[in-house]
């Protein structure tokens, strides 16, 4: 009897919820959104941002991605602050957007997937007729890459094969598919040889392990450029234009991934960038080598610079403010330079360098909601000694007046990834209207801080990075401007599962918390994730199928320490999510609730790694709201 009454009681526990659904959102526990909350956030809801793609084949104006509706689409855009034109109006977000090169064709390659399964198909526009077709089978995982100099043929790489390895195909508008790499792993196309007879490509193990291999397009004869016994970690990697070389990023023999370039008649390697400490985030070279442009992350900060490839002399540019500048593509001229700037104070915008007089010119100016952007918080880096004496960098977004205000810990995901600043209208948000500081990390295991730090986390040091957590926390114990006694913390995917771990290590010092499509056990999430996958999640977390490394990813694991919660949380996921599967998010709530926890639950069942469709971004901003609100403010 004693164990019907506690199934009955555990069975209302777990699913007598107060469940309704808006839309494709089924949501437990969370209230309908009040009138005052919609209203005071719709200015921040209705932001938007704009990227170049890629320039028109004639240099006439470019390709860009933004938003009127409800998703990301292509638009042409031909002069400076001119009229988008949109061209593609799908319910899906579309990826890519890569014009084609050759001057007798008018159209551009694009990619997108159906409700967020990441199962991306290839699709070639035609400018010309208005119409689009897709080029990969409907039913595999593809990824786009470069077009052929001349425009015949495009790389790509696909799982098609088995399922589960990422080979590399070369394509073209026909539908036709020509393998290039059939072998086990993670492979990717990375650039042509000016007379397209090779094709550079890569192979990605971990992020401090990756190959790069030279494919002789029309043998299938695959060479390793720079073989060693060393474990080098490969940013970008691009034949140069002459074709006398290839430029990389790398970071061989040093901490940091930098710019190099291998001169082939002299079988010679040079480092370009030894004098700069930090990585090479990208780089790009204009069509007749005179140029090539680059970024660097310098403490999660970009910085752009331009050179001439002859002595590799750097030019005098304007300087950009703080914040995210990539996308980096040359006119076909070769006479600009287009760049996607995002600052913590305004949206992403595109802007092009002119390089005959150093001018900089704004291409877009995306909306803002009509907000003061003047009088947004501008963020601080702080860096704070962790329990080993390790220093980690973090920035805080402060709220105007003297305080002590309540504090949202933000951790980003990967892990093998880095916060870095940039415009977010939910920080701003939560900053400006909720009076909340921000405080986002860069705890052990992030990337951008050398290929030592990146590794600090990896397999049995896992919750050395939670400890991290706790640092900071000490840290706003110190700020007398900062509330210690109101403290949320926020994360999707690995953030989502440092915001679990830390609800177990420090239930005690948080008020609530909210997980975004979070790891909730180790071994469940790399036996369901999808296959494609799995490997490459090995290397970081651990391979759960050897029995000790199993016994301490159980240990760990969130779902595992559930009773030491008892503060309320958010969950939210992504039904058709292919890396972290909803099943992660479940046995969380579910086990949360068998132990008497205070839960919100929401699901879109048109999402999956995080939510892209606008109408489900802004309920989902709206609830996160009002559960801070509720758990922290008051």
């Amino acid at each position: 009897m004693k164990q019907i009454v506690l199934f009955i009681i555990l069975f209302n526990l777990v699913f007598s919820q107060d469940r309704r659904e808006v839309g494709k959102l089924i949501m437990e526990n969370v209230p309908e959104i009040p009138k005052e909350v919609e209203e005071r956030s719709r200015q921040y809801r209705n932001t938007r941002s704009a990227t170049c793609r890629s320039w028109l084949h004639d240099g006439s104006g470019m390709i860009i991605g933004t938003r009127f509706g409800e998703t990301s689409q292509i638009h042409i855009l031909e002069q400076p602050m001119g009229a988008r034109s949109q061209i593609t109006f799908f319910e899906e977000p579309v990826s890519g957007g890569n014009s084609c090169p050759d001057p007798n064709r008018n159209g551009f390659l694009f990619s997108k997937d159906i409700g967020g399964s990441e199962f991306y198909q290839i699709y070639y526009f035609d400018l010309n007729s208005g119409e689009s077709a897709m080029l990969t089978d409907g039913e595999s995982r593809n990824g786009l890459g470069p077009w052929s100099n001349s425009g015949r043929n495009f790389a790509f790489t696909s799982n098609m094969g088995n399922g589960v390895d990422m080979n590399v195909y070369m394509g073209d508008i026909n539908g036709n598919h020509t393998p290039l790499v059939q072998e086990p792993g993670y492979w990717f196309p990375r650039s042509w040889s000016p007379d397209d007879s090779r094709l550079l490509v890569g192979k990605y193990v971990s992020i401090n392990e990756s190959y790069v291999y030279i494919v002789d397009v029309k043998s299938g004869k695959m060479t390793p450029f720079n073989p060693s016994d060393e474990r080098i970690s490969y940013g970008g990697a691009a034949f140069s234009k002459d074709g006398k070389g290839i430029y990389y990023s790398s970071d061989e023999g040093t901490e940091f991934r930098h710019m190099r370039y291998y001169n082939s008649a002299r079988d010679k390697h040079t480092i370009l960038t030894g004098h700069i400490p930090w990585d090479v985030q990208g780089f790009s070279q204009s069509d007749n080598g005179r140029h090539l442009a680059f970024t660097t992350n310098e403490d999660a900060i970009s910085h752009l610079r331009v050179v001439r490839t002859a002595g590799f002399k750097e030019m005098k540019i304007p300087e950009l403010p703080m914040g995210r500048v990539g996308g980096l593509d040359f006119s076909p001229d070769g006479s600009r330079l287009a760049v996607n700037l995002n600052a913590p104070r305004t949206p992403g915008d595109v802007y092009v360098l002119n390089l005959r007089n150093r001018s900089l010119t704004q291409w877009t100016q995306s909306e803002v909601g009509g907000l003061d952007t003047e009088s947004f918080s501008e963020p601080e880096l702080i860096h704070v000694n962790s329990f080993d004496g390790l220093r980690v960098p973090g920035f805080i977004y402060r709220p105007s007046g003297p305080g002590p205000h309540p504090v949202v810990v933000y951790i980003h995901g990967g892990p093998e990834s880095q916060f870095r600043p940039s415009f977010s209208s939910w920080v701003q948000y939560w900053v400006k209207e909720l009076g909340a500081a921000v405080l986002a990390t860069n705890v052990r295991g992030s990337s951008g801080f050398g290929k030592t730090y990146v590794q600090l986390d990896n397999g049995y040091r896992r919750e050395d990075s939670v400890k991290d957590i706790g640092v900071f926390l000490d840290w706003i114990t110190d700020q007398p401007d900062l509330d210690q006694d109101r403290v949320a913390v926020f994360g999707g995917s690995y953030g989502g599962y440092m915001v679990l771990a830390s609800m177990t290590h420090f239930n005690d010092r948080l008020r609530c918390a909210v997980d975004v499509v979070g790891i909730s056990n180790f071994v469940s999430f790399l036996k369901n994730t999808k296959a494609y996958r799995r490997d490459l999640r090995r290397v970081e977390y651990g391979d759960e199928r050897d029995p000790d490394m199993r016994r301490h990813l159980e240990q760990i694991s969130p779902n595992n320490n559930a009773k030491k919660i008892t503060k309320p949380i958010f969950i939210i996921q992504g039904y058709n999510d292919p890396r972290v599967p909803v099943t992660e998010a479940e046995q969380m709530r579910d086990v949360i609730r068998s132990n008497g926890g205070d839960v919100w639950y929401m699901v879109a069942m048109d999402e999956g790694h995080g939510f892209q469709k606008k109408f489900n971004r802004d309920y989902y901003a709206n609830a996160v709201s009002l559960f801070l609100e509720k758990y922290l403010l008051d």
